[in-house]
């Protein structure tokens, strides 16, 4: 197939409108349930108080907003595929913002700014408070205001929307990678995201993975299973050695998701399991790399060290938890002083999804069968 065959084709599959739509209107259809724009997001977008004033000073004083994208779902209904922040802060400065059990979020003071002093403490209305409360005149100036709605049509592929959250909240590094990732999970299969916030609160892989806060706000707990149940679901053999590690995972996690195959119970089983034995034999030096020369475990959390581990130990947990810990704990150790590992993570210009193929291949080795 041609460049131009596949563009033609690609581009049928792709279907999109585009018109403005007022705050009022979007309001409307978002207190009827017409448009969604999922609570559960907001804990992957953080913006300051200051960032949302900056957006309602800059709806009052005219000044063009990006465009809103939204997905043409079941029964008509708008899920919001870029300009969640946008809304949410709109919405939450109004009251209408919803929660996850859906009460409402309690409205937004907002922040004096250098072209609006006089902004301090206002709200959209407060009865108790009327001196701090927009207009009338005001309110209905705000929600006359328009944003341009970019639709992508219910007729498009089925993965145009994840697609398209992902480049957009990705190419201007928004959000971490497993931020977006999480928001697209929700997206597919809310039931799933909820299951894997689950395990990454268990206790022992909690002690097995110290992490710092900014990886904690930035959901690397999360980018860690997404990767162990990619080492352990995915087809590793098909690697190429060059795809973009982040890419490649985001893939594979929702062909994982979509496909159906993934026993979630049983999938728990094997991960508490494993990092009940890890907890109580190494704990948090358990993903640690073992220096040889000083004769312990050092330094932080190290994914290679992670990659070389859980693919075999996980997939032989029954078989290793019969071994004796000092057994265990040795045989850990050998592997930082292994060729197949030196060379893996010292060769001059190997892409990390190389390493993770070649780590988790060593890996099922050392752990076969004991």
């Amino acid at each position: 197939m041609s460049l131009q065959e596949e563009i033609d084709k690609k581009a049928k599959e792709i279907q999109a409108d585009g018109y403005p739509m007022s705050i009022g209107e979007l309001a409307n259809m978002y207190k009827d349930g017409e448009l969604i724009v999922n609570p559960e997001f907001q804990r992957f977008f953080r913006w300051s108080d200051s960032q949302k004033t900056k957006l309602i000073e800059s709806i009052l004083l005219g000044i063009p907003i990006p465009p809103i994208f939204v997905a043409h779902g079941e029964k008509g209904i708008w899920d919001v595929i870029d300009g969640l922040q946008r809304l949410s802060t709109i919405f939450e400065f109004m009251g209408l913002l919803k929660l996850t059990d859906d009460t409402l979020k309690p409205p937004s003071k907002l922040l004096g700014t250098k072209f609006l002093p006089s902004l301090e403490n206002k709200m959209w209305e407060n009865l108790d408070d009327p001196e701090n409360s927009f207009t009338q005149e005001l309110r209905i100036d705000f929600k006359r205001s328009k944003f341009d709605i970019k639709i992508i049509k219910k007729t498009s592929d089925k993965d145009a929307k994840y697609e398209l959250f992902q480049r957009i909240n990705t190419g201007g590094s928004k959000l971490s990678d497993q931020e977006v990732r999480n928001c697209l999970l929700i997206m597919i299969n809310r039931d799933f995201y909820l299951w894997a916030a689950e395990l990454v609160k268990y206790q022992p892989f909690v002690n097995c993975i110290p992490l710092s806060e900014k990886q904690q706000l930035e959901q690397f707990n999360m980018e860690i299973l997404m990767r162990y149940l990619v080492i352990r679901h995915a087809d590793l053999s098909k690697i190429k050695g060059n795809e973009d590690i982040g890419e490649y995972i985001s893939e594979e996690i929702i062909n994982i998701v979509e496909s159906g195959e993934l026993d979630i119970q049983k999938e728990a089983e094997v991960f508490y399991k494993t990092f009940a034995y890890l907890d109580t034999i190494l704990s948090d030096d358990s993903f640690r790399k073992f220096d040889h020369e000083k004769g312990k475990f050092r330094g932080g959390f190290l994914m290679p060290a992670f990659e070389v581990v859980i693919a075999g130990l996980s997939e032989n947990i029954d078989e290793m938890n019969k071994m004796a810990p000092e057994e265990m704990i040795q045989k850990i150790k050998n592997i930082y002083n292994s060729p197949q590992y030196l060379s893996a993570t010292t060769r001059g210009g190997a892409r990390p999804i190389t390493r993770l193929k070649d780590l988790a291949t060593l890996s099922k080795g050392v752990f076969m069968n004991g």
